[in-house]
């Protein structure tokens, strides 16, 4: 029986390893797996559709599959998933020492569909008081200058926003002219120890936690969207797929819980990871839309209310028809 050829564009994560790597298989299906930076990923998938299913920020996938006659739909299937709280770097000489500080500050990010600074923003103006408004909004890129908005938006009424261009987040909040960065890794300055920057929230590990504990979010930063068409043509390949990539994962997982074969030559990681299993139910990493249900619909809320998506959705809006079926026998 002949296959059906895709090709599919992502990082090299270890929870999709097996699969990459043929070890696992998509029945009737024949992957061309390109292995390439999530930034490359998103933004060639992005402008040109150049392979039939990729990794996305999970903030843009928002904002193409919300169009009206969209051309794209998701597989329930995370490639990245981040507690952002560690996100805030500030500029002590600003004065920030909680997040009510940031009212009236000037707060940068690399692009607006920024999925950690979408989770962050969020979580400010729901929870923390500080509205969306009550900030002067900078785009820059992170650690180089450049970097572009890859999709369309529409600010909020009352939204600020500058665009740099010739100059990095990184280089703004070392010299003060921005007093905070909500960034997905630590900028450059930071990690070369910078005097004046620091971390705003250093328990975040703890708020963490608690956050989890009480909302049973866990930030979805990446996830797989895949052509509809291919979708259309073969409605089969979307639960195949996603039969793999849970496979996959469940080989990951198996390695990380066991020291004996673990990849990471690290001593107690496998403690660890025990630990965390405890914590979440059973999965540290969910795939699927009941287990993270509250995630999908928390970030319909806040990407529609930041002008992101072009409409709310709910999670069977956005992935396949009957993906989720039981097949218990």
């Amino acid at each position: 029986m002949s296959q059906l050829k895709l090709t599919i564009a992502t990082t090299d994560y270890d929870h999709f390893r097996d699969f990459r790597t043929g070890a696992v298989k998509a029945e009737g299906i024949d992957l061309n797996w390109l292995t390439l930076g999530h930034h490359e990923c998103f933004a060639r998938f992005t402008a040109n559709r150049e392979f039939d299913l990729s990794e996305l920020s999970f903030a843009k996938f928002c904002a193409q599959v919300t169009r009206e006659d969209t051309d794209i739909i998701g597989l329930p299937v995370i490639c990245s998933r981040l507690f952002r709280f560690s996100s805030f770097y500030v500029n002590k000489k600003s004065g920030i020492k909680s997040i009510a500080d940031l009212k009236g500050k000037k707060i940068g990010s690399p692009e607006w569909a920024h999925s950690a600074a979408v989770y962050m923003r969020g979580w400010m103006h729901n929870d923390m008081g500080v509205k969306l408004s009550d900030v002067h909004w900078y785009q820059a890129g992170a650690n180089a200058p450049g970097r572009m908005e890859k999709v369309e938006i529409a600010l909020p009424q009352g939204v600020k926003l500058t665009r740099v261009s010739d100059k990095s987040l990184s280089e703004m909040l070392a010299s003060g002219e921005i007093d905070c960065a909500i960034i997905a890794r630590p900028p450059t300055c930071f990690l070369e120890g910078h005097p004046d920057v620091e971390r705003l929230l250093p328990n975040y590990l703890e708020m963490e936690e608690e956050y989890y504990a009480k909302t049973h979010v866990w930030p979805i930063m990446h996830i797989i969207a895949m052509k509809r068409s291919v979708l259309e043509d073969n409605p089969w390949v979307a639960r195949n797929m996603y039969n793999a990539f849970e496979e996959s994962k469940k080989r990951s997982l198996e390695r990380l819980f066991d020291p004996a074969v673990s990849r990471y030559p690290l001593p107690w990681l496998a403690t660890y990871a025990r630990k965390m299993r405890d914590l979440m139910q059973g999965d540290t990493f969910p795939y699927g839309i009941e287990a993270n249900r509250a995630t999908w619909e928390l970030m319909s809320t806040y990407c529609h209310q930041q002008g992101i998506s072009h409409k709310p959705f709910t999670p069977e809006d956005i992935f396949p028809k009957g993906i989720m079926t039981s097949v218990v026998i």
